[in-house]
């Protein structure tokens, strides 16, 4: 896949109730990797760990998602 990957942290979606989901998407299209955490701060330190920087929700995103790393 070509393009900028990005990042995004789901609140205990629908496919995984159990955990914090990161999710990689290039362009529209999603990523083959996928980290589960039962804990967001720890998570969150995997993907600052990858050079990645947080980006705030937007209003119109899926109720689910929580943030965008870059």
């Amino acid at each position: 896949m070509s393009g900028l990957p990005i990042w995004v942290i789901y609140d205990h979606p629908v496919d995984w109730p159990d955990w914090y989901v990161a999710r990689e998407w290039v362009g529209e299209k999603p990523g083959d990797t996928v980290i589960l955490e039962r804990d967001l701060e720890r998570l969150r330190d995997q993907l600052r760990q990858r050079g990645l920087v947080m980006l705030m929700r937007m209003l119109e995103d899926d109720p689910a998602i929580l943030e965008t790393w870059l």
